[in-house]
Protein backbone atom coordinates (compact mmCIF):
# COMPACT_ATOMS: atom_id res chain seq x y z
CA UNK A 1 0.00 0.00 0.00
CA UNK A 2 2.64 2.18 0.65
CA UNK A 3 4.44 1.72 -2.73
CA UNK A 4 0.79 2.35 -4.35
CA UNK A 5 0.21 5.70 -2.76
CA UNK A 6 4.04 6.79 -3.00
CA UNK A 7 3.12 6.37 -7.24
CA UNK A 8 -0.31 7.83 -7.10
CA UNK A 9 1.41 10.74 -5.01
CA UNK A 10 3.48 11.15 -8.02
CA UNK A 11 1.37 11.14 -10.27
CA UNK A 12 -0.49 13.76 -8.69
CA UNK A 13 2.44 16.20 -8.45
CA UNK A 14 3.31 15.31 -12.40
CA UNK A 15 -0.33 16.43 -13.45
CA UNK A 16 -0.39 19.79 -10.86
CA UNK A 17 2.72 20.53 -12.44
CA UNK A 18 1.36 20.04 -16.34
CA UNK A 19 -1.78 22.04 -14.98
CA UNK A 20 0.17 25.01 -14.07
CA UNK A 21 2.46 25.04 -16.53
CA UNK A 22 -0.44 25.12 -19.28
CA UNK A 23 -0.76 28.28 -21.34
CA UNK A 24 -3.13 28.99 -24.27
CA UNK A 25 -1.90 30.69 -27.25
CA UNK A 26 1.77 29.36 -27.29
CA UNK A 27 3.76 27.70 -29.76
CA UNK A 28 6.35 25.22 -30.51
CA UNK A 29 10.05 26.68 -31.23
CA UNK A 30 10.16 23.93 -34.23
CA UNK A 31 6.92 24.62 -35.63
CA UNK A 32 5.57 28.52 -35.87
CA UNK A 33 3.73 30.96 -39.04
CA UNK A 34 4.83 34.18 -37.17
CA UNK A 35 8.78 35.68 -36.75
CA UNK A 36 8.00 37.42 -32.90
CA UNK A 37 5.13 34.53 -31.97
CA UNK A 38 5.42 33.64 -28.34
CA UNK A 39 7.50 29.99 -28.33
CA UNK A 40 6.48 27.66 -25.10
CA UNK A 41 9.86 26.66 -23.02
CA UNK A 42 10.63 23.16 -23.41
CA UNK A 43 12.25 22.93 -20.46
CA UNK A 44 9.14 21.83 -18.13
CA UNK A 45 8.42 19.15 -20.61
CA UNK A 46 12.04 18.37 -20.11
CA UNK A 47 11.65 18.04 -16.33
CA UNK A 48 8.27 16.39 -16.17
CA UNK A 49 9.87 13.41 -18.48
CA UNK A 50 12.87 13.00 -16.00
CA UNK A 51 10.37 13.20 -13.18
CA UNK A 52 8.38 10.47 -15.06
CA UNK A 53 11.89 8.27 -15.27
CA UNK A 54 12.72 8.81 -11.85
CA UNK A 55 9.56 7.98 -10.18
CA UNK A 56 9.28 4.76 -12.07
CA UNK A 57 13.03 3.66 -10.88
CA UNK A 58 12.36 5.00 -7.44
CA UNK A 59 8.99 2.20 -7.54
CA UNK A 60 11.16 -0.68 -9.60
CA UNK A 61 13.49 -0.46 -6.42
CA UNK A 62 10.78 -0.52 -4.15
CA UNK A 63 9.05 -3.60 -5.26
CA UNK A 64 12.82 -5.50 -5.24
CA UNK A 65 13.37 -4.19 -1.82
CA UNK A 66 9.40 -5.64 -1.33
CA UNK A 67 10.14 -8.87 -2.91
CA UNK A 68 13.74 -9.53 -0.72
CA UNK A 69 11.15 -8.89 2.48
CA UNK A 70 8.80 -10.98 1.39
CA UNK A 71 11.33 -13.74 0.52
CA UNK A 72 13.13 -13.54 4.35
CA UNK A 73 10.01 -12.17 6.45
CA UNK A 74 6.58 -14.62 6.54
CA UNK A 75 4.61 -11.90 6.79
CA UNK A 76 4.69 -7.97 5.17
CA UNK A 77 3.72 -6.13 8.01
CA UNK A 78 6.08 -3.64 9.08
CA UNK A 79 5.63 -3.44 12.06
CA UNK A 80 6.70 -7.22 12.85
CA UNK A 81 9.53 -7.18 10.67
CA UNK A 82 10.96 -4.20 12.56
CA UNK A 83 10.49 -6.20 16.06
CA UNK A 84 12.57 -9.19 14.46
CA UNK A 85 15.13 -6.86 12.73
CA UNK A 86 16.06 -4.26 15.64
CA UNK A 87 19.34 -5.32 17.44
Amino acid sequence: MKIISMDVMSTGVIAYYVLVASRDGLFTPIVSDGANAGYSDPVPQAVILTGIVIGFSIQCVMLVGVMKLARDNPTLESNEIEKSNTP
